[in-house]
């Protein structure tokens, strides 16, 4: 009788296991028994030298505590003393999926370096729900500092101390990290980033609230300011304080997000910021098809746009 009550008392416990505690498709599903599973698998491919672009990576850690690590990219070099844009690139994946170092931010960072003849440092920030929110836009922050570090020429990586030129700074991003870019360039005009200028932020089909992707952000975010949380919807007071010159827009015609961006761009429009910002919309695009589809002509075009955006002088 006592095997036969452990038996019973086992299968209660497997049935419980396997029993849904929230579910945010496409993102991930979490079991009563605290089981996170992901409906997108992520893959990764390890950093290299790109004998078509020249183009070299190298993958570098960020905080030996946290384990944050970032993917640096260097295109080919026109002189051994030039100094260039460094891009600080952040990924999307709704705050839980995706990473620096798969094979789609790979290969559209790698591109971006070879095209704009930048340095990219491209974030791995830890993902929600195993990491809570703010572990994403802390992550991401000190690796605008861990860059920052090198502005004197005696940081940790030699890349940076030799080439990259902290006085043309870039933040860019999509979906998920376009909301993170723009609370970095928020971070930035609130507290400083001495010896850097940030001249812009791109922000490609970015995430800011007001859709029903909102709970998730909530779910994964313990403690938030509830629909108005400024990190999900960037009031105009904020707005006035991003530390940049620069924001460049991105909206795809069919993406669910799209309302929301233009309404952000109003509303930045309209701020007491003394930046200028352009938004571009691609008609019959839904989002972040320019990572779906990179070799599309939109996409090229989207490309194009930030290029430009970058070299700008």
């Amino acid at each position: 009788m006592e095997h036969l009550h452990s038996l019973h008392e086992k299968a209660k416990l497997e049935k419980s296991n396997g029993q849904l505690s929230h579910l945010f498709f496409p993102f991930f599903k979490i079991y009563q028994d605290g089981r996170v599973e992901r409906f997108m698998h992520t893959d990764h491919v390890p950093p290299s030298d790109d004998p078509l672009t020249g183009v070299r990576s190298k993958d570098v850690i960020i905080s030996p505590e946290t384990g944050v690590s970032a993917r640096l990219f260097i295109p080919k070099l026109p002189n051994p003393n030039c100094k260039l844009p460094l891009l600080i690139y952040i990924h999307g994946g709704g705050f839980s999926i995706q990473s620096a170092f798969s094979t789609s931010y790979n290969h559209y960072v790698k591109s971006l370096v070879a095209e704009a003849n930048v340095i990219a440092l491209s974030v791995d920030y830890r993902l929600a729900p195993e990491h809570p929110i703010p572990a994403c836009y802390d992550d991401s922050w000190a690796a605008v500092q861990w860059a920052a570090s090198h502005a004197n020429g005696d940081g940790p990586d030699t890349w940076l101390n030799n080439h990259a030129d902290f006085s043309r700074v870039f933040f860019a991003g999509d979906s998920a990290g376009g909301n993170i870019s723009n609370t970095l360039a928020f971070r930035v005009g609130s507290s400083g980033l001495p010896g850097v200028k940030v001249v812009g932020v791109v922000l490609v089909h970015p995430y800011f609230g007001g859709t029903g992707d909102d709970q998730m952000w909530l779910y994964m975010c313990p403690n938030h300011g509830g629909l108005e949380d400024p990190r999900l919807k960037p009031g105009a007071e904020d707005l006035a304080r991003l530390g940049c010159e620069r924001v460049l827009m991105f909206v795809a015609e069919k993406d669910h997000l799209r309302p929301v961006a233009w309404d952000y761009y109003e509303k930045l429009k309209k701020s007491e910021w003394k930046g200028t910002v352009e938004i571009v919309e691609n008609h019959g695009e839904e989002h972040v098809f320019h990572l779906m589809n990179p070799k599309c002509e939109n996409a090229a075009t989207l490309m194009g746009k930030i290029v430009s955006f970058l070299n700008q002088e």
